[in-house]
């Protein structure tokens, strides 16, 4: 049941990242496919989405029937590149999905600019934005709505989790019936009325993506302690910039002035020299060693994130080869993301540091 923790949960969040509304549910997919569907999103509608992001930001567009029209990204940031989303707009065009990745903020002045050009919906994957903005405000607050996740392995965790945030309160009506099977009335509102025997209406055909009261309360608590957690994961990060600024063999994560990191994680693009003189499956061979090496080690590493393009789904639906997007083809072979997490020590940290200073290139 959506209680008083959800409710609670949902104003703290509200307060968090200055949107006027914050809408609980079962995890960042749902958010983003509530999202569209609030927006009308359909059978044959098109859908702008980063080729490197997690392969929710482009199932949602198939789960509502639409098409997915992948844009390469800037292998600088691993975000969207801006400078071709207008290129992939066609009559068909419904919905940009920007995605926030690894708690950076894409570039949205421009995002924005196209959409009101073209009228477009925009929704913004801040899956990993928590705690990350863009010329001084929070992400998920620039786009028709904002996605974020409380999946276990993001800053602040619900064990599974999402919310949605919108500046626009019909918009908000809406996403709160859909995730409720389209009740008009939530069960909290039900109960504390003057009749809550009597069941509510239903004016939408909904879906059950409703957070529980339990997983509100974690949520709750860990946000009246946000400075900590932010400051801490940027702690972590500037002292792996500082240790690895000289290494011209490891890209670390773009930093600007109208950018404030969240640092979800800490992505890196190995070897990027080499990327540009289009090496890549050498490139990859040796960071995957380099990889197996580290594990050996005791130090877990990652491919950053996948290029949706090339996952077999994608692939065959769309014909699809790796290279027709060749910075998330780079991004996919190339990226290493290195430990960062609550709780990491510095003890922990420097033997991270060392063991990667040791690598011989």
């Amino acid at each position: 049941m959506q209680g008083p923790k959800v409710k609670e949960f949902e104003e703290k969040w509200s307060n968090f990242t200055g949107a006027k509304h914050s809408i609980a549910v079962t995890s960042c997919t749902s958010a983003l496919h509530l999202s569209l569907a609030a927006s009308g999103f359909g059978q044959g509608d098109e859908a702008i989405v980063p080729a490197f992001t997690w392969i929710s930001t482009a199932n949602v567009v198939e789960h509502l029937g639409g098409k997915v029209v992948f844009c390469d990204i800037d292998l600088g940031t691993f975000n969207i590149d801006v400078e071709q989303i207008e290129s992939k707009i066609t009559s068909r065009t419904k919905a940009i999905l920007p995605v926030h990745l690894f708690g950076l903020a894409a570039d949205m002045e421009p995002i924005l600019t196209l959409a009101k050009k073209h009228n477009l919906f925009v929704v913004e994957d801040a899956a990993c934005g928590f705690g990350a903005k863009y010329k001084g405000q929070h992400v998920g607050s620039f786009g028709n709505t904002g996605c974020f996740s409380f999946h276990p392995r993001k800053a602040i965790t619900t064990g599974e989790g999402g919310m949605v945030t919108t500046n626009y309160g019909e918009l908000a009506e809406k996403i709160r019936r859909l995730r409720d099977h389209g009740a008009a009335m939530s069960d909290l509102q039900r109960h504390l009325g003057a009749r809550p025997y009597l069941l509510s209406d239903h004016p939408d055909a909904g879906y059950n993506q409703r957070m529980t009261d339990l997983q509100a309360a974690l949520g709750s608590a860990q946000m009246d302690r946000t400075d900590d957690i932010i400051a801490e994961r940027q702690h972590l990060a500037g002292k792996y910039d500082q240790s690895f600024e000289r290494l011209d063999w490891l890209q670390t994560p773009f930093r600007g002035d109208d950018y404030k990191h969240g640092y979800q994680s800490y992505p890196c693009l190995f070897m990027p020299d080499e990327i540009n003189k289009g090496e890549i499956s050498e490139i990859n061979r040796i960071r995957n060693q380099w990889m197996d090496d580290l594990q050996n080690k005791g130090i877990s590493t990652r491919p950053s994130t996948h290029a949706v393009h090339m996952l077999s789904f994608y692939q065959k639906k769309y014909n699809l080869r790796p290279t027709d997007f060749p910075n998330a083809y780079a991004a996919d072979q190339c990226s290493i993301s290195l430990p960062l997490f609550h709780g990491m020590n510095e003890k922990e940290q420097l033997y991270v540091i060392e063991k990667v200073l040791e690598y011989k290139n």
